[in-house]
């Protein structure tokens, strides 16, 4: 991701390759596969991705933690573009960061020849340049982290802030109520904390819609999941009259 570059994602929760892949095949060209609140584990993710990526697809993926294992085992297994859940400090950002760079930029413990990242082995300068390939999307979703956010940012390793605006309201009190005025401008303040870096910012779609996101300086926006989009087909077609069913 890059400042001025916009990118639509859709969510999978299903732990599913094949819809991964049929969603690709109708259009979302990226994919954030959640582990934080999705199902399955990092075989699952590993067979997702793959799926995503023969469809000709973008993967991400959402970490389900800041722990320096799981960051290790994600990066191992080629994934490139990670979403880091609760980066509430930036004590937090600082450990997350090196804990995904080789050193001496960071502590990431070395086992390139055996790992899928580096095609096992074939890639003879993965260690050397995989920090050049490496997307960290480090998530807000607090308001210590709004405090530390432009430290957070001017991380080497940060590429881009996640705002995540419920979790967000619910670190003030005002869970499933980010729209009232005193989320809403803790937000505000995130957002601009992280455009005052010059980073580029992403967060979950919401009534403002893909555009206006955009237009307020976001890169990077995550629209709808696997679980709702055939949640809600399947409403809509148990009250339609039977001429959109069927194949």
């Amino acid at each position: 991701m890059t400042t001025g570059e916009f990118i639509k994602a859709a969510w999978a929760h299903f732990g599913s390759p094949d819809v991964c892949e049929a969603m690709v095949r109708a259009g979302w060209d990226t994919i954030l596969i959640d582990g934080e609140h999705g199902l399955g584990g990092l075989v699952d993710w590993v067979a997702m991705a793959r799926a995503v990526e023969l469809a000709g697809g973008e993967v991400v993926l959402r970490v389900p933690d800041t722990s320096a294992s799981t960051l290790q085992k994600v990066l191992d297994r080629g994934f490139r573009t990670l979403v880091v859940p609760h980066v509430d400090s930036y004590q937090i950002a600082k450990a997350v960061t090196e804990a995904c760079l080789f050193p001496p930029r960071g502590h990431r413990s070395f086992a390139s020849p055996l790992v899928k990242a580096s095609d096992y082995g074939a890639r003879a300068d993965y260690t050397e340049s995989a920090h050049e390939e490496l997307c960290l999307m480090l998530q807000c979703e607090h308001a210590s982290a709004v405090e530390d956010l432009a430290r957070i940012a001017s991380l080497p390793a940060c590429t881009s802030i996640f705002i995540g605006p419920n979790d967000l309201a619910g670190s003030i009190g005002y869970l499933c109520r980010d729209r009232e005025e005193e989320p809403m401008a803790l937000k505000a303040r995130a957002e601009a904390a992280a455009r005052d870096c010059g980073i580029p910012l992403g967060t979950i779609l919401g009534p403002e819609g893909f555009e206006n996101l955009r237009q307020q300086g976001y890169g990077f926006v995550v629209g709808p999941s696997d679980v709702t989009l055939l949640t809600g087909a399947a409403r809509l077609a148990l009250a339609d009259d039977g001429s959109a069913n069927g194949y």
